[in-house]
């Protein structure tokens, strides 16, 4: 098997070899037909393995093709059940019963393996989650602050430039991190890879590119035009745990709330431009959405803030 998390010591145990060729099949459909991220494989690797370890303790042996064919209601909903019991959360749970679904509508499609099981089962009810991006001037003491935290001043000028790139252009923490030094934007724009490998143009700021050189003439490593823009202390491509790290002391030196993460920067980059006029269809194209109704989302943010501005005008002492 190609990639770790569908091929772990974790799952091969408790697979037959039939079902393992169907996972095979599965994992190489999602990596090269959908073009799923790394982080996405991960993911799906991580829940499949505890479905499958769930059947084979629920069933006592190998998990084979026959027998994911002919799981039951109760069967599934006796892994939901213990998906529960063990403290998953709603979303977690959802999640995992996503991945599942996946997976059998795959072979359906691909191997004529149906079953009607799983399309009556129900997901837990998740809670209408609205995004939670940073004020400007929150976002503003982000990019001013978070050079401060570095020892070494390449360092600090790198953690800026990603800032400056997850704020300034939406990106995804992954994206920003996909750049290599040919992708670099010589111009006011700059094509990225999104997830599925989707190509869009964004507009880049005289201050992004800006910190990106500043970045770019401190770096102490050889940046290759076909390697990463961004390095780490060894000079390999930079994790994103990493940034995820320095994140959070910024966080708690200046008192942001636990939402305050990489990726709220880019929902601060839609609600702000939505706040300031922007038209929803380009900040979709902007922010690489599939969907409208993903983008759509911003809008009610900036209207949840209208109302609290003004609750907290007219509040009545």
């Amino acid at each position: 098997m190609a990639t770790a998390p569908l091929s772990s010591s974790d799952l091969l145990p408790h697979l037959a070899s039939d079902a393992a060729d169907l996972v095979v099949k599965w994992q190489r459909y999602l990596k090269t037909e959908r073009r799923a991220s790394n982080h996405t494989l991960d993911a799906y690797g991580r829940d499949f393995s505890g479905f499958i370890q769930f059947l084979s303790k629920h069933h006592g042996g190998a998990v084979t093709a026959s027998m994911l064919a002919t799981q039951s209601v109760r069967d599934f909903r006796s892994y939901l059940a213990a998906k529960r019991g063990e403290g998953a959360s709603a979303r977690s749970t959802a999640r995992a019963l996503s991945t599942v679904r996946n997976f059998y509508r795959f072979i359906a499609r691909s191997e004529g393996i149906e079953n009607d099981a799983i399309k009556a089962i129900q997901g837990p009810k998740l809670p209408h989650r609205v995004p939670r991006p940073l004020t400007e001037d929150s976002a503003r003491a982000v990019m001013e602050t978070i050079g401060e935290l570095a020892d070494d001043d390449w360092i600090a000028a790198r953690d800026t430039a990603i800032i400056a790139l997850l704020y300034g252009c939406g990106l995804r923490i992954a994206e920003a991190l996909a750049i290599n030094m040919d992708q670099v934007p010589s111009g006011e724009t700059m094509r990225i890879i999104g997830k599925r490998e989707k190509e869009r143009v964004v507009p880049v700021l005289p201050a992004v590119k800006d910190a990106i050189e500043t970045y770019k003439a401190l770096c102490p490593y050889v940046l290759k035009p076909d390697g990463p823009l961004f390095v780490g202390k060894r000079g390999a491509r930079l994790n994103p745990r990493t940034v995820q790290a320095t994140m959070q002391k910024v966080r708690a030196l200046l008192g942001l709330p636990e939402s305050a993460t990489p990726h709220a920067l880019r929902h601060s980059f839609a609600t702000h431009l939505l706040s300031r006029g922007g038209d929803l269809r380009t900040i979709q194209e902007l922010l690489g959405h599939a969907d409208l109704k993903a983008t759509q989302i911003y809008t009610e943010v900036d209207s949840a803030r209208l109302l609290d501005v003004y609750d907290k005008a007219f509040r009545r002492t």
